[in-house]
């Protein structure tokens, strides 16, 4: 087989398949930091705690209820969600029509809260999780384990299913409809507060789901959350605040640049996505795909 630079492929295609799953996850997190965004205007700090929650559920009714894997998948995303309509309609709801930065300060506050009370119960340490798809596929010049390539066609389904239903249905235009004119959608018959409200459980939802899928590969552990929301932030600026399909494509690039970059230049691999960001800000500050206000 050829090797690029000296490098082998094994060692190439590996890295590929972890960018991959990588930005999986950035995509998946920030793809429903961008929907809470864009459709509320509410900057969710609170979302890497959330994609624990998920993770933890699915250990929860696991170890407690014996529910699998794939029964998880289900019923993690919907707890959590039920959750984050209770600190919408609590919380969250009085801070619509106020400026950012209260809304930022709020959910880091809830990431304090609840991150602090994981790790009171289950101290730092993390939970294993058996993977539900053991074994591989012997490709020639790499092996793909099941559950990886799993990952990543999960992952682009739920994102792609996501965008569509936002871009391209009724229920995505009154959605967007009830951000720019409420009083108008209201004039329709529609119940816009609970619009709002299980559109911020939806995305919560799609924390939880990514923490699901997160269970097998990573312990499940109360800091996992806090490793991600970072990077997920630097996503969503280079792709641009509320963009959909910017979330998606940036959240998968980078994850692969990412990769390529423990490959090429391993010393640069932790700071290479806010050095994009920084670029991308000095060259075009709304990012990517992202609309100037």
């Amino acid at each position: 087989m050829f090797e690029l630079l000296g490098i082998s492929p094994q060692a190439l295609f590996g890295q590929l398949l972890i960018g991959l799953i990588n930005g999986a996850f950035y995509a998946m997190l920030s793809l429903g930091l961008a929907v809470i965004f864009g459709l509320l205007n509410v900057i969710n700090f609170a979302h890497g705690a959330q994609y624990m929650m998920g993770a933890f559920v699915a250990w929860f009714v696991l170890e407690y209820a014996g529910v699998p894997f794939w029964g998880a998948l289900i019923v993690a995303p919907v707890a959590v969600a039920i959750f984050g309509v209770i600190l919408e309609q609590v919380f969250i709801k009085r801070l619509y029509h106020l400026d950012h930065l209260y809304g930022l300060l709020l959910t880091f506050g809830f990431v304090l809260i609840i991150e602090g009370l994981f790790r009171y119960k289950f101290g730092s340490s993390g939970q294993p999780y058996d993977n539900p798809l053991p074994g591989g596929q012997n490709l020639g010049f790499m092996f793909l384990p099941n559950y990886r390539g799993f990952v990543v066609v999960a992952s682009l389904v739920v994102c792609l299913g996501t965008w569509f239903m936002i871009e391209k249905t009724k229920l995505g235009s009154y959605l967007r409809a009830a951000t720019e004119n409420p009083t108008l959608v209201r004039a329709f018959g529609i119940n816009v507060p609970r619009m709002v409200t299980l559109t911020y459980a939806f995305g919560v939802g799609l924390a939880a789901f990514a923490g699901v899928l997160a269970a097998p590969i990573y312990q499940v552990n109360p800091t996992m959350g806090s490793n991600l929301i970072i990077i997920v932030f630097a996503v969503v600026v280079i792709g641009g605040m509320g963009s959909i399909m910017g979330s998606i494509v940036t959240g998968f690039g980078l994850g692969v640049i990412e990769g390529l970059t423990k490959v090429f230049y391993p010393e640069a691999s932790s700071t290479v996505i806010f050095v994009i960001m920084a670029i991308v800000l000095l060259i075009r500050p709304a990012g990517l795909f992202g609309t100037a206000k």
